[in-house]
């Protein structure tokens, strides 16, 4: 494998810093080109200079001058502002990780994807909001889009390049979160603590809730229609507490494939870094024998009702999905922050739906655009909501 040339955009967070370990594990493969941070200049100034990066990127204006300073005397420049990011996204690295969290991460993966790089995808906004845009421009440009979540990540694998009709169908696997067995009286009154609080997987406040809501699975069911060109009534979903079996795909012979692994992002992060070769990770082998067995049912749709309404937004078509993820970010943010219970999340994200105009977005402006009235008419209705 030849030296590859890399940025990361979204280099602070769980998925950036998980991508940083194994590139430093491994610098003689990988030449970092760009980095970006929305607020953390500390650890962007820190990771450009273990890296040797080119550029750095802070998306918050204020903090360049800070940036600056700490960058000084190591040849790496320091930027902010979309032109900026739009060049560490589609400058000169050949592969990009897209885990810039919701869609601030849109315009910066459309340049990357319209310059024909190779986009290891972890920002599920990106194609739940812009799926057909992104997926055009793909065809267009002859970018790769390389799935990382590691549902996607595992499907990507079992499918190892089989035909689409020889697919029945794919099933997505969910550990379930923190409350899985938890009543709907339990959950009204569970906090942001024990929501974060994911029993198998280290990752951040915003996707730690989607996962306790189960609203995780149902953008990732939206991600996937995009991604592998099935409808939603060919994708399924199936709770997996173990976290081991990180998806599956059935095809028309009835023989299933499954991919397996422990639950650190490290895995399909690495498959997607040195894609189509291998490389080594530090994870933790799988030991089945230890773990004993492996447990599967059904999800509950009462108590996890954010299913029912991405599965509905996806059949619906037109810009109701960007509704559905605008009003979700928007809600869990106010859960975080204590404005609101639990249970609320759904519930405003299903008032959202049914009160913002989705028209099919024909460009990123659009998608933005519905994006910002999903996001007004939930903050329109949050008095309204009991805490």
């Amino acid at each position: 494998m030849n030296r590859r040339t890399i940025s990361i955009l979204g280099a602070t967070g769980s998925v950036g810093t998980s991508t940083l370990d194994l590139v430093e594990r491994s610098p003689e493969r990988f030449e970092v080109i760009g980095l970006t941070a929305a607020t953390n200049v500390a650890a962007l100034a820190d990771a450009a200079r273990r890296t040797n990066a080119r550029l750095a990127v802070i998306d918050d204006a204020s903090l360049l001058p800070e940036l600056e300073q700490r960058l000084a005397g190591i040849g790496c420049r320091a930027a902010t502002g979309r032109e900026a990011l739009s060049e560490a996204a589609a400058g000169e690295a050949e592969w990009v990780m897209a885990a810039i969290v919701g869609c601030a991460g849109l315009e910066p993966v459309m340049a990357a994807v319209e310059a024909g790089r190779t986009v290891a995808l972890a920002n599920k906004e990106a194609l739940v909001t812009a799926g057909a845009l992104m997926t055009d421009a793909a065809r267009r440009s002859g970018a790769t889009i390389l799935p990382v979540d590691s549902e996607h990540n595992a499907i990507f694998q079992c499918l190892a390049g089989s035909r689409l009709e020889d697919i029945a169908r794919i099933i997505l696997t969910a550990s379930g979160g923190p409350f899985r067995t938890r009543s709907l009286a339990d959950m009204a009154a569970m906090t942001c603590a024990q929501a974060v609080a994911h029993p198998n997987w280290s990752m951040g406040a915003k996707i730690s809730v989607d996962s306790a809501t189960m609203m995780n699975k149902g953008l990732e069911l939206i991600e996937a229609h995009h991604l592998f060109g099935l409808p939603s009534e060919r994708i399924d979903i199936l709770v997996h507490p173990q976290s081991v079996i990180h998806s599956m795909v059935e095809f028309v012979d009835h023989s299933t494939l499954a991919q397996l692994g422990s639950p650190d992002m490290r895995i399909p992060i690495a498959h997607t870094l040195a894609y189509p070769e291998r490389i080594a990770t530090p994870a933790e082998p799988l030991d089945l024998a230890r773990i004993g067995k492996l447990e599967f049912e059904q999800p509950d749709p009462t108590r996890f009702p954010a299913l029912r309404l991405a599965r509905q937004a996806l059949e619906a078509g037109g810009g109701e999905a960007i509704v559905l993820n605008a009003a979700n970010e928007v809600a869990v943010a106010a859960f975080l922050a204590g404005r609101i219970g639990f249970l609320a999340i759904a519930q405003l994200v299903e008032q959202a739906i049914a009160q913002t105009a989705a028209p099919t977005p024909r460009s990123i402006a659009d998608v933005l655009d519905i994006d910002r009235a999903a996001r007004d008419s939930v903050e329109r209705m949050m008095t309204a909501v009991p805490a």
